[in-house]
């Protein structure tokens, strides 16, 4: 009877950030503070959609989804990394390892076709206004919503079946601040190509097909802009946009850099840096990217806040 492929590792150690003692209080408290904005930016902006009645639009129904993965996403990764921080040995274990890889996986390629899906939205809205309630209706955002949460979950089940079979059997010292896909391949003691495949097909779907998307829907946009005889008009659509293209540029930038560039030219130190901005900075950039460049959201919380105070 064949042997079934098994973990000899128990659990794995978390290099993190650094590894200079001096350097760990300093990073505890900063992302401490970078947490507590996440959350309260997220967090704020959801509570802010549902209770304006005036944002309930689309629009606004794909941008508290974005704040509600952006919220989970940080949550899987920083408590975590926040404990290490205070602590001698970063120790996790090889389940909670998998488990974490596994939610972030999900959350991290539910966003990349969230964004695709907002510029979507920005298209219909700028190119065709006067079917956007038709195209937009409440069933056809339920799907696009829905395809995007189902795209993480069958992507994040695919790649830690995949990793589930691989075996760790020596080294149990992972560089990087999380349980992330590729510094876990760099210590296996078993083949690691059907990952590798598995990891190049999935990235090139999830990072060049959401790409082309947002790519596309600009090209058309700015077209339509240029059309457009007011500067008024033009500057209001542009508007629309700017916040969405500079997110989707944070964020496909540094996830680009680190999962499509060729195993043998990356660097594990420059990885842990380009991943920083999309599982950190970017989760506590974008409630503040959508609301000081949004007109209605400032109105929204100016009429929350009278409502509160009165």
């Amino acid at each position: 009877m064949e042997k079934r492929n098994y973990s000899l590792v128990t659990e794995f150690i978390l290099i993190g950030l650094t590894d200079q003692p001096e350097l760990q209080l300093p990073l505890f408290f900063l992302f401490l503070v970078i947490y507590g904005f996440t959350v309260m930016g997220n967090l704020g902006m959801i509570i802010l959609i549902g209770l304006s009645s005036h944002l309930h639009n689309p629009m606004y129904y794909f941008l508290c989804n974005l704040s509600l993965i952006d919220l989970c996403q940080s949550t899987v990764i920083i408590p975590k990394m926040l404990m290490n921080f205070l602590s001698d040995k970063n120790t996790i274990s090889y389940h909670e390892c998998t488990t974490q890889f596994y939610f972030f996986t999900i959350f991290a390629i539910s966003e990349c076709h969230m964004l695709a899906v907002m510029a979507y939205d920005h298209y219909v809205v700028i190119c065709h206004p006067l079917h956007y309630s038709l195209i937009m209706s409440y069933q056809a955002c339920s799907w696009l919503v829905g395809g995007a949460y189902a795209l993480g979950l069958i992507g994040a089940t695919a790649h830690t079946i995949c990793l589930r079979r691989v075996l760790f059997c020596k080294e149990n010292v992972i560089n990087h601040y999380f349980c992330d896909h590729l510094p876990l391949l760099k210590l296996a003691c078993s083949s690691i190509y059907v990952n590798e495949v598995v990891l190049l097909s999935f990235s090139i779907f999830n990072i060049l097909f959401p790409t082309v998307i947002i790519i596309c829907s600009y090209v058309f946009i700015i077209a339509t802009i240029l059309k457009i005889q007011s500067t008024r008009g033009r500057s209001k659509a542009f508007r629309t946009c700017s916040s969405h293209m500079v997110a989707v540029g944070v964020f496909f930038g540094s996830l680009s850099f680190m999962y499509l560039q060729p195993s043998s030219v990356s660097s594990m130190d420059q990885g842990k840096v380009s991943s920083v901005f999309y599982t950190i900075i970017v989760p506590m950039l974008n409630p503040l990217i959508y609301s000081l460049r949004n007109k209605d959201v400032k109105l929204a919380l100016n009429k929350v806040i009278e409502s509160t105070f009165q």
